[in-house]
């Protein structure tokens, strides 16, 4: 049976002093991407960064930089955010995508408490000066995307550019929520969603709530495709229990920084390799890029320039 591998590359919750690994550079962003599909992720999810300071960006100019190489040097399918950071607005986060009309997006299904100032309690060395600040005052951010909010990317990004979608369920009313749009027309093909777990403000990583969320799923749509990722030190055992379950996986830069306890990954494909060795002992094969093609109904493969 065969499982979907995606891995989110840079994101935009980590920043720079956590780990010398985490790509900002379009040219380590490139590099990492490629050796991520190398190792056997069929899906790449991105995020821009400003390559002097290390910042989440949501420049055209900035995706610029790596997305031709990424889409010139492997078949992956390229998954832009549409989330890019809780503090851009949803025409900042929108440019790149309505610019690069990627096959598959990523779109969150709701606004939340997005929490990252846990992270700023472990004295850290900070290399820039934007950090620390960024972190600590996440107790008052707010991420939004409201109805109309995901009306307007389902219709710019969906409907007018052919856009497949990785809806970014954080909570069960999430599901309920892409449920509506379902009904209202605005979603319609293979539905591909992933379960993200472990983030303040969102659903705990537990494995009762994962049970919950595929079961929510199941009573609301006659069918789908599912993945999950766990935010942090859980990131490889829920892997492991979506593997088994049926599910795809999600690993990452973005999403956990870490290899094993204590030991920082030294790149993304690191941990794909891991996550592929650990499915392939569940007897599950890693699709290939075209496979997950087809298997979410997208477009084709798009090479930049």
């Amino acid at each position: 049976m065969k499982i979907v591998i995606s891995c989110a590359i840079t994101g935009s919750i980590h920043t720079p002093s956590m780990s010398p690994y985490l790509p900002f550079r379009p040219e380590d962003i490139a590099a990492q991407a490629i050796g991520a599909a190398e190792a056997g992720a069929a899906i790449l999810h991105l995020h821009a960064r400003d390559p002097e300071t290390g910042r989440p960006s949501a420049s055209p100019a900035h995706w610029k930089g790596f997305l031709p190489a990424i889409s010139s040097s492997c078949d992956a399918v390229l998954n832009m955010t549409t989330g890019g950071s809780a503090v851009m607005t949803l025409d900042q986060r929108l440019e790149a995508p309505l610019t690069f009309a990627p096959e598959m997006c990523s779109l969150n299904m709701g606004s939340m408490n997005f929490a990252l100032y846990p992270m700023a309690m472990k004295p850290r060395d900070w290399r820039f000066d934007w950090e620390e600040p960024f972190l600590r005052t996440s107790d008052d951010l707010v991420f939004k995307n409201t109805p109309r909010d995901i009306a307007g990317v389902l219709q710019r990004m969906g409907t007018e550019r052919g856009a497949r979608f990785e809806f970014e369920c954080y909570d069960v009313s999430h599901l309920h929520m892409l449920r509506h749009f379902v009904d209202r027309g605005l979603v319609d093909g293979p539905i591909f969603l992933q379960f993200v777990m472990g983030v303040l403000g969102g659903i705990a990583a537990e494995p009762e709530h994962l049970i919950h969320l595929h079961q929510t799923a199941q009573k609301l749509f006659p069918k789908f495709e599912w993945s999950v990722l766990a935010a942090g030190r859980r990131q490889m055992e829920f892997a492991a229990i979506a593997a088994a379950m049926g599910g795809h996986v999600r690993v990452g830069l973005e999403d956990n920084l870490y290899l094993s306890k204590g030991v920082l990954a030294k790149s993304n494909a690191e941990q794909v390799e891991k996550v592929r060795g650990i499915v392939e002992a569940l007897g599950r094969s890693p699709a290939t890029a075209d496979e997950a093609r087809a298997l979410l109904g997208l477009k084709g493969r798009q090479v930049y320039a």
